[in-house]
């Protein structure tokens, strides 16, 4: 199957005049009509300047007609849209405006796109001149602050010509929506943590160190240190001399990754939210895992479940996975984790590796989260990621000055108590925790990939 670019797909449309009325007057044309006062002066003298006045604004009045009619209309004007690279969250992208004019006069252009704020703050106007005949092109940039599909409206522009005496408004029919991935460049960069894996397994097989996978991968001549029990005596008796197998870890096991879209994920840690760390981390841990021979499933959810992809592997699966992840978007309730489990539970009967992203609400009773993890980590290995509140480490961290912030430190301090002994109660169960004092998406990432890669390395699944 042929994908299809993750690119949002070009727009051609030729502009239309809009509105009823859709012409003015340009700045040249007050200018000019200002400089028609100066006859007033003679008039106290004589009375015929002011016929000359009338004159001059008759004739004034008459070239802007003309201007009107040498203006390029619309079956003339030709607009493209076109985006070189696929939109990621927080990841500048460029759009190209290019215009076509097939009319006999230069048109001299201002444009602007209607783009909603989740891709731009920015709606300044670009100007641009464009011959007779020919094209030209302006480039503006796009930086998305909202993951999944956002609508681009009507590209709107002025048309002038070189006299700028009157001006024609209009606008073409761009709009289109486009999807907004998560961080795609960050999931590349974790490729270097797949070569590590590689390299680290060669390094224990030398070193022999026990727990390493029993997947048959060559055979080599016998090192010391190696294990007598890895010995082939077939080939050994062969080539007359000692020959060891070489193992490595088992691939096309099951990894399963728990996005949750709960409320808790909405909170907000520089201009981000939590939900768009965990949903980058989920996608480059999805290539990592892929790109070792795995298979990895998803499912995101909230108060229901929004999303759910059984275990798979190759390009089209990734895409699938990416293009899932790409309209997560948090629930402003309490996200229904024992259904998240459930599913799990239901669709994944072998061992399978289970990474759980999530958040805690450090309440009193214990947490849904917690114990559907525990369930699960009888028969799965469960990877159970969280990530701190950077304003309450502060608060725990601050030494208080008044009475109020005494009481702000000892509130910050029983809540990192409490959470940690929620997340004792896992390590307990024997859940993997990786409790993260930071919501970047790169630390959450790496914290990611090499709990991965250990998990693998010492033959948990």
């Amino acid at each position: 199957m042929i994908l299809r670019p993750l690119a949002p797909a070009s727009v051609v449309a030729h502009a239309t005049t809009s509105g009823w009325w859709p012409y003015a007057f340009g700045r040249r044309f007050f200018v000019l009509l200002a400089l028609g006062i100066l006859f007033v002066i003679p008039a106290w003298t004589d009375p015929r300047a002011i016929f000359l006045l009338g004159v001059w604004n008759a004739g004034l009045l008459g070239l802007w007609i003309v201007d009107v009619r040498r203006i390029p209309h619309g079956p003339s004007i030709q607009i493209s849209r076109v985006c070189r690279a696929p939109l990621a969250l927080g990841v500048d992208a460029g759009v190209e405006l290019e215009v076509r004019n097939s009319g006999s006069v230069a048109a001299h252009l201002t444009l602007v796109d209607d783009l909603p704020d989740s891709l731009s703050r920015d709606l300044r106007p670009h100007r641009l001149l464009v011959p007779a005949g020919a094209a030209a092109a302006i480039t503006y940039t796009l930086r998305p602050s909202r993951r999944g599909d956002a609508a681009i409206g009507r590209t709107f522009l002025c048309a002038r010509t070189e006299w700028q005496l009157a001006e024609r408004w209009m606008s073409a029919a761009t709009g289109q929506t486009v999807r907004v991935y998560p961080d795609l460049f960050e999931s590349r960069r974790q490729a270097m943590f797949l070569i590590r894996s590689r390299q680290v397994a060669t390094e224990k097989r030398r070193a022999r160190v026990s727990g390493l996978g029993r997947d048959f991968e060559s055979l080599r001549e016998y090192q010391a240190g190696d294990d007598v029990r890895d010995i082939c005596w077939t080939a050994t008796a062969r080539r007359a001399k000692p020959v060891t197998k070489v193992y490595q870890p088992e691939q096309s096991q099951a990894v399963w990754i728990l996005v949750d879209g709960g409320r808790l994920l909405r909170a907000r840690v520089e201009d981000r939210i939590k939900l768009d760390a965990i949903v980058d981390a989920a996608l480059a841990l999805a290539e990592v895992a892929i790109a070792a021979g795995d298979r990895v499933g998803v499912i995101t959810y909230g108060r229901r479940i929004h999303q759910r992809i059984p275990p798979g592997r190759g390009h089209q699966h990734l895409r699938t996975i990416l293009e899932a992840l790409a309209s997560v978007q948090a629930d402003k309730a309490e996200a229904d984790h024992a259904a998240a489990a459930g599913a799990v539970a239901v669709a994944q009967k072998q061992r399978a590796l289970v990474v759980w992203l999530t958040d805690l609400s450090e309440t009193a009773a214990i947490p849904d989260v917690i114990e559907s993890a525990a369930r699960l980590s009888p028969r799965h290995v469960v990877v159970f990621a969280v990530t701190q509140q950077p304003e309450l480490l502060a608060a725990d961290a601050a030494t208080p000055a008044t009475e109020d912030d005494m009481y702000r430190t000892l509130a910050a301090q029983e809540t990192l108590e409490r959470r940690e002994v929620l997340l004792g109660t896992l390590r307990h169960r024997g859940v993997l925790v990786l409790d993260l004092q930071t919501s970047r998406s790169q630390q959450l990432s790496a914290a990611l990939i090499d709990q991965y890669l250990t998990v693998k390395d010492r033959n948990l699944i």
